[in-house]
């Protein structure tokens, strides 16, 4: 089953420990860094990163992870014998097995079977379980019958990403963003750049934003082998033809997810996995420190927004996300064997943004 039937009622005694367990493990933890890194090339515009990689399980899904779990809890779904069950590309299955074991409760990742290595081994380290799918299409079917013969609680985070977190504030990644903003030059962002894997983040962030009653605007930066973007500009669109697929984990997927809310994306802009890997190369170097490719996706998007307010004589700053640190990637995206034999040409990319990111101007 997905749900606790109502005649089994969880003990409240463990739902309330299990609750203060995970918000125990929140007051632990430190908000994340907002890194500054002024842009020669275009006078006036400062871009800053929220750098997500310092969670406790490296990574921007940290935070969806816990409100995910407290959603659950809180709704009775899950109790101290419930198998939790998600379907992920990696990031989210590895903060969720950190969460589950924190529970105590057996966890299981339905995962494709091209996902990073180093992600597979990360949730194992974290006492999760891997179940591996060729077709990536087929995670969803996988986790509920998962959940159907292990009587667990399917997670569901393409659904539920858009409302288990309070976009109205509590802590969330929109309001630590603009907390931190408020001393800088331009502390209000002209615009704020995130992807969309469940659509979560970007749902929380713009609805903020509204909330707030901010001039702020917000792009979300697609794979071009996505629907995400196609849907913006095409409603009709809802899924992708067989076979098209990003080689980008964590954000583009092939079908519409229900937590992906288009009306409160100002922009899309589709970048090519090319220029997202070399992006990431690029940034990683000017940083000293590896990032994940979507970091390079959103920071693709960052570079045309940028240019784009430079040649028009604005100023202000842009805010975007650093999802997760680059050694999850060692044996794909910074193997350049394996670019190679994926045909992604990530050098021209690479050179450009090293240029565009370079403090001499």
């Amino acid at each position: 089953m997905d749900r606790t039937p109502a005649a089994a009622r969880i003990d409240r005694r463990w739902l309330a420990e299990a609750v203060r367990r995970i918000e125990a493990d929140y007051n632990r933890s430190a908000d994340t860094h907002l890194i500054r890194l002024p842009l020669p090339r275009c006078p006036g515009v400062t871009l800053y990163l929220k750098d997500e990689s310092s969670h406790p399980t490296g990574s921007l899904k940290h935070r969806l992870a816990r409100s995910l779990f407290l959603y659950a809890l809180c709704n009775e779904w899950i109790g101290p014998d419930t198998v939790v069950i998600e379907a992920s590309s990696g990031s989210t299955a590895v903060s969720e097995a950190y969460f589950a074991r924190m529970l105590g409760l057996r966890f299981i990742a339905v995962v494709p079977a091209q996902t990073a290595a180093p992600k597979l081994d990360a949730i194992r380290f974290h006492g999760g379980e891997i179940h591996a799918v060729d077709d990536p299409r087929t995670v969803y079917d996988a986790a509920h019958r998962l959940a159907r013969e292990t009587g667990g609680h399917y997670m569901d985070q393409f659904t539920y990403a858009e409302r288990a977190t309070d976009w109205r504030g509590n802590n969330n990644i929109a309001q630590s963003i603009f907390a931190q903003m408020a001393h800088e030059e331009h502390p209000v962002p002209a615009w704020v750049v995130c992807g969309a894997g469940t659509g979560g983040t970007s749902a929380t962030i713009g609805r903020f934003i509204r909330y707030q009653r901010h001039t702020t605007r917000l792009c979300v930066a697609d794979p071009v082998a996505s629907v995400f973007h196609r849907h913006f500009a095409d409603p009709a669109v809802i899924a992708l033809p067989d076979g098209c697929a990003s080689r980008v984990e964590g954000i583009g997927r092939p079908r519409l997810e229900p937590s992906f809310i288009p009306s409160i994306v100002d922009r899309m802009i589709a970048v090519e996995d090319a220029a997202s890997l070399g992006a990431m190369r690029a940034l990683s170097e000017a940083l000293g420190r590896s990032v994940g490719g979507s970091t390079g996706t959103n920071l693709q998007a960052c570079a045309t927004i940028a240019t784009e307010m430079a040649a028009a004589g604005e100023q202000g700053s842009i805010v975007t996300l650093l999802c997760d640190g680059g050694d999850r990637y060692a044996c794909t995206y910074y193997d350049d064997a394996w670019c190679a034999g994926h045909g992604i040409a990530w050098q021209p990319a690479a050179a450009a943004m090293r240029a565009f990111l370079d403090p001499r101007g």
